[in-house]
Protein backbone atom coordinates (compact mmCIF):
# COMPACT_ATOMS: atom_id res chain seq x y z
CA UNK A 1 0.00 0.00 0.00
CA UNK A 2 1.62 3.30 -1.02
CA UNK A 3 1.11 6.70 0.39
CA UNK A 4 1.53 10.04 -1.30
CA UNK A 5 4.98 11.61 -0.68
CA UNK A 6 5.37 13.81 2.31
CA UNK A 7 5.80 17.42 1.10
CA UNK A 8 8.37 17.95 3.90
CA UNK A 9 10.31 14.84 2.84
CA UNK A 10 9.95 14.53 -0.94
CA UNK A 11 12.70 11.91 -1.27
CA UNK A 12 11.24 9.67 1.36
CA UNK A 13 14.36 9.63 3.53
CA UNK A 14 13.83 7.76 6.77
CA UNK A 15 13.11 9.96 9.73
CA UNK A 16 13.82 9.07 13.32
CA UNK A 17 10.80 8.51 15.45
CA UNK A 18 9.57 11.51 17.40
CA UNK A 19 11.07 11.78 20.83
CA UNK A 20 13.85 9.30 20.17
CA UNK A 21 17.45 10.18 19.41
CA UNK A 22 18.41 9.66 15.79
CA UNK A 23 21.59 7.78 15.14
CA UNK A 24 23.92 9.70 12.90
CA UNK A 25 21.84 12.84 13.06
CA UNK A 26 22.81 15.82 15.19
CA UNK A 27 20.19 16.82 17.68
CA UNK A 28 19.31 20.40 18.42
CA UNK A 29 21.39 21.63 21.31
CA UNK A 30 23.64 18.58 21.24
CA UNK A 31 27.39 19.17 20.56
CA UNK A 32 28.66 17.89 17.25
CA UNK A 33 31.99 16.18 17.68
CA UNK A 34 34.71 17.29 15.32
CA UNK A 35 33.20 20.72 14.74
CA UNK A 36 34.04 23.80 16.78
CA UNK A 37 31.08 25.13 18.71
CA UNK A 38 30.39 28.83 18.80
CA UNK A 39 31.43 29.94 22.25
CA UNK A 40 31.23 26.35 23.40
CA UNK A 41 33.45 24.27 25.63
CA UNK A 42 34.83 20.90 24.47
CA UNK A 43 33.09 17.95 26.08
CA UNK A 44 34.52 16.56 29.26
CA UNK A 45 37.06 13.84 28.63
CA UNK A 46 37.84 14.97 25.11
CA UNK A 47 41.56 15.79 24.48
CA UNK A 48 42.37 19.44 24.06
CA UNK A 49 45.17 19.96 21.58
CA UNK A 50 47.57 22.89 21.89
CA UNK A 51 48.14 24.37 18.46
CA UNK A 52 51.42 25.96 19.57
CA UNK A 53 52.77 22.52 20.43
CA UNK A 54 52.22 21.33 16.85
CA UNK A 55 53.84 24.30 15.13
CA UNK A 56 50.71 26.30 14.36
CA UNK A 57 51.19 30.06 14.69
CA UNK A 58 49.02 31.72 17.25
CA UNK A 59 46.85 34.71 16.46
CA UNK A 60 48.92 37.87 16.79
CA UNK A 61 52.22 35.98 17.24
CA UNK A 62 55.25 36.97 15.19
CA UNK A 63 57.73 34.23 14.31
CA UNK A 64 61.29 34.93 15.47
CA UNK A 65 63.70 36.27 12.90
CA UNK A 66 66.67 34.16 11.77
CA UNK A 67 69.61 34.55 14.12
CA UNK A 68 67.44 35.86 16.95
CA UNK A 69 68.98 35.14 20.33
CA UNK A 70 66.59 35.93 23.19
CA UNK A 71 69.37 35.69 25.77
CA UNK A 72 71.51 38.24 23.94
CA UNK A 73 68.50 40.55 23.62
CA UNK A 74 67.81 40.14 27.33
CA UNK A 75 71.42 40.95 28.15
CA UNK A 76 71.35 44.02 25.91
CA UNK A 77 67.96 45.43 26.87
CA UNK A 78 66.46 43.61 29.83
CA UNK A 79 68.84 44.47 32.61
CA UNK A 80 69.46 48.14 31.99
CA UNK A 81 67.74 51.48 32.01
CA UNK A 82 68.33 54.33 29.56
CA UNK A 83 71.99 55.35 29.80
CA UNK A 84 72.81 52.78 32.49
CA UNK A 85 74.53 49.42 32.11
CA UNK A 86 74.47 46.78 34.80
CA UNK A 87 77.85 45.52 35.84
CA UNK A 88 77.20 41.99 34.55
CA UNK A 89 75.84 42.81 31.07
CA UNK A 90 78.76 44.50 29.31
CA UNK A 91 76.40 46.76 27.36
CA UNK A 92 75.50 50.43 27.58
CA UNK A 93 72.25 52.01 26.36
CA UNK A 94 72.73 55.28 24.50
CA UNK A 95 70.30 57.50 22.56
CA UNK A 96 71.78 56.05 19.36
CA UNK A 97 71.43 52.40 20.38
CA UNK A 98 72.85 49.71 22.65
CA UNK A 99 76.58 48.98 22.32
CA UNK A 100 79.15 46.76 24.04
CA UNK A 101 81.37 48.53 26.52
CA UNK A 102 85.03 48.61 25.49
CA UNK A 103 87.12 46.38 27.74
CA UNK A 104 90.02 47.83 29.68
CA UNK A 105 92.42 45.55 27.82
CA UNK A 106 91.29 46.93 24.46
CA UNK A 107 91.57 50.51 25.73
CA UNK A 108 95.06 49.86 27.08
CA UNK A 109 96.08 48.28 23.78
CA UNK A 110 94.77 51.28 21.86
CA UNK A 111 96.77 53.64 24.08
CA UNK A 112 99.93 51.61 23.47
CA UNK A 113 99.38 51.81 19.72
CA UNK A 114 98.83 55.57 19.89
CA UNK A 115 101.98 55.95 21.99
CA UNK A 116 103.93 53.98 19.41
CA UNK A 117 102.65 56.16 16.57
CA UNK A 118 103.49 59.37 18.43
CA UNK A 119 106.94 58.06 19.35
CA UNK A 120 107.75 57.18 15.72
CA UNK A 121 106.66 60.64 14.56
CA UNK A 122 108.75 62.24 17.28
CA UNK A 123 111.83 60.23 16.28
CA UNK A 124 111.45 61.29 12.66
CA UNK A 125 111.18 64.96 13.63
CA UNK A 126 114.05 64.60 16.13
CA UNK A 127 116.48 63.11 13.59
CA UNK A 128 115.52 65.77 11.07
CA UNK A 129 116.38 68.41 13.67
CA UNK A 130 119.72 66.78 14.51
CA UNK A 131 120.58 66.50 10.84
CA UNK A 132 119.89 70.22 10.48
CA UNK A 133 122.24 70.99 13.40
CA UNK A 134 125.14 68.88 12.14
CA UNK A 135 124.80 70.09 8.62
CA UNK A 136 125.04 73.71 9.71
CA UNK A 137 128.23 75.47 8.49
CA UNK A 138 128.21 77.84 11.47
CA UNK A 139 130.16 75.69 13.92
CA UNK A 140 130.82 78.63 16.27
CA UNK A 141 127.15 78.78 17.23
CA UNK A 142 126.49 75.05 17.14
CA UNK A 143 125.58 74.83 20.83
CA UNK A 144 122.97 77.54 20.66
CA UNK A 145 121.48 76.07 17.50
CA UNK A 146 121.26 72.62 19.08
CA UNK A 147 119.52 74.06 22.14
CA UNK A 148 117.03 75.89 19.90
CA UNK A 149 116.33 72.73 17.94
CA UNK A 150 115.75 70.69 21.09
CA UNK A 151 113.43 73.37 22.49
CA UNK A 152 111.51 73.42 19.21
CA UNK A 153 111.23 69.65 19.27
CA UNK A 154 109.75 69.78 22.77
CA UNK A 155 107.10 72.22 21.56
CA UNK A 156 106.34 70.01 18.57
CA UNK A 157 106.06 66.98 20.83
CA UNK A 158 103.67 68.73 23.21
CA UNK A 159 101.51 69.98 20.32
CA UNK A 160 101.50 66.52 18.74
CA UNK A 161 100.53 64.92 22.04
CA UNK A 162 97.72 67.45 22.47
CA UNK A 163 96.44 67.14 18.93
CA UNK A 164 96.68 63.36 18.83
CA UNK A 165 94.00 62.71 21.45
CA UNK A 166 91.97 65.90 21.32
CA UNK A 167 91.70 66.50 17.57
CA UNK A 168 91.30 62.86 16.57
CA UNK A 169 88.53 62.27 19.12
CA UNK A 170 86.75 65.53 18.22
CA UNK A 171 86.90 64.82 14.46
CA UNK A 172 86.55 61.04 14.29
CA UNK A 173 85.50 59.97 17.76
CA UNK A 174 88.62 57.82 18.06
CA UNK A 175 92.39 57.96 17.77
CA UNK A 176 94.12 55.73 15.19
CA UNK A 177 94.87 53.18 17.90
CA UNK A 178 91.19 53.02 18.89
CA UNK A 179 90.15 52.78 15.24
CA UNK A 180 92.38 49.76 14.72
CA UNK A 181 90.83 47.97 17.69
CA UNK A 182 87.26 49.03 16.83
CA UNK A 183 86.73 51.44 19.73
CA UNK A 184 85.01 54.81 19.81
CA UNK A 185 84.63 57.62 22.34
CA UNK A 186 81.08 58.99 22.47
CA UNK A 187 79.20 61.54 24.53
CA UNK A 188 76.96 59.57 26.89
CA UNK A 189 74.19 62.17 26.62
CA UNK A 190 73.98 62.17 22.81
CA UNK A 191 75.54 58.87 21.74
CA UNK A 192 77.79 60.56 19.16
CA UNK A 193 81.39 61.76 19.21
CA UNK A 194 82.14 64.52 21.71
CA UNK A 195 82.79 68.08 20.64
CA UNK A 196 86.19 69.72 20.87
CA UNK A 197 85.54 70.98 24.42
CA UNK A 198 84.66 67.51 25.69
CA UNK A 199 87.67 66.01 23.94
CA UNK A 200 89.95 68.64 25.47
CA UNK A 201 88.59 68.01 28.97
CA UNK A 202 89.01 64.26 28.55
CA UNK A 203 92.64 64.70 27.50
CA UNK A 204 93.57 67.61 29.76
CA UNK A 205 92.25 66.27 33.07
CA UNK A 206 94.80 63.43 33.48
CA UNK A 207 97.62 65.48 31.94
CA UNK A 208 96.98 68.51 34.16
CA UNK A 209 96.69 66.43 37.31
CA UNK A 210 99.86 64.58 36.36
CA UNK A 211 101.82 67.84 36.07
CA UNK A 212 101.01 68.80 39.67
CA UNK A 213 101.59 65.30 41.08
CA UNK A 214 104.73 64.28 39.17
CA UNK A 215 102.76 61.89 36.97
CA UNK A 216 101.08 59.97 39.79
CA UNK A 217 97.74 61.67 39.16
CA UNK A 218 97.80 60.67 35.50
CA UNK A 219 98.45 57.04 36.40
CA UNK A 220 95.64 57.07 38.96
CA UNK A 221 93.18 58.48 36.43
CA UNK A 222 94.17 56.02 33.73
CA UNK A 223 93.49 53.07 36.06
CA UNK A 224 90.31 54.64 37.47
CA UNK A 225 88.02 52.61 35.13
CA UNK A 226 88.68 49.69 37.48
CA UNK A 227 86.94 51.67 40.22
CA UNK A 228 83.74 52.22 38.22
CA UNK A 229 81.00 49.93 39.54
CA UNK A 230 78.41 50.96 36.92
CA UNK A 231 79.72 48.43 34.41
CA UNK A 232 80.67 51.09 31.84
CA UNK A 233 84.39 51.28 32.74
CA UNK A 234 84.33 55.07 32.80
CA UNK A 235 87.48 56.67 34.14
CA UNK A 236 87.45 59.93 36.04
CA UNK A 237 88.40 61.75 32.84
CA UNK A 238 85.39 60.13 31.12
CA UNK A 239 83.08 61.29 33.89
CA UNK A 240 84.50 64.80 33.72
CA UNK A 241 83.86 64.91 29.96
CA UNK A 242 80.57 62.90 30.04
CA UNK A 243 82.06 60.30 27.70
CA UNK A 244 82.07 56.52 27.47
CA UNK A 245 84.23 54.23 25.32
CA UNK A 246 82.28 51.63 23.32
CA UNK A 247 83.15 48.87 20.90
CA UNK A 248 81.70 49.42 17.43
CA UNK A 249 83.20 46.47 15.52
Amino acid sequence: MSYPPDPNNPYAQPQPPQGQPGYGYPQQGQPQYGYPQQGGVPPQGQPQYDQAAYGYPQQGAVPPQPGYDPYAQQAAYGYQQQGVAAADTGFVALPTGTFPVASYGARFGARLLDGLFVFVIYLVVYFIGLAAVFSSSDSSNGGGLAFGVIFLLDIVMAALFLAWDTVWVALKGATPGKMILGLMVVDERTGVKPNFGGSLVRWGFPVGLGIFTCGLGSILIYISPFFDNSGKLRGWHDKAANTVVIKVK
